[in-house]
């Protein structure tokens, strides 16, 4: 059980280190710079339009259009790491599986690139 715990040891050191080093890098900035916001730096910015008060007006939908088939193809791209790490061993199956992958991919991308969903107006 000991022996067990021990291979965990690596990994709790990353985490240490990797929270220690969050740690010091946070409050370092909020030391050394300046903490002056302005009214620019405070404006909303990654919703793609200004902030307004009411939350039931009408506004577009593209911008979460393009966002969900972003999603849809990053999330597919994803499955090609595990397969490229396993190349070696599922053999020619596995490569011809994930050509037929691909090729569904690349269909989808072209359907939706002739359907206009990539197009900002």
């Amino acid at each position: 059980m000991n022996d067990l715990l021990l291979q965990y040891l690596p990994i709790l050191i990353f985490l240490g280190i990797a929270i220690g080093l969050a740690a010091v890098i946070l409050i370092a900035s909020l030391v050394i710079v300046n903490q002056h916001p302005d009214a620019e730096k405070l404006d909303a910015y990654e919703c793609g339009f200004p902030a307004f008060e009411d939350a039931r007006i009408k506004f577009d939908v593209r911008f979460y259009l393009v966002a969900i088939l972003f999603i849809i193809f990053d999330l597919e791209v994803a499955f090609l790491f595990p397969w490229a790490v396993s190349l070696g061993t599922i053999g020619l199956f596995g490569f011809w599986s994930m050509v037929l992958f691909l090729g569904i991919l690349t269909i989808g991308f072209i359907y939706e690139w002739k359907k206009g969903a990539l197009e900002w107006e």
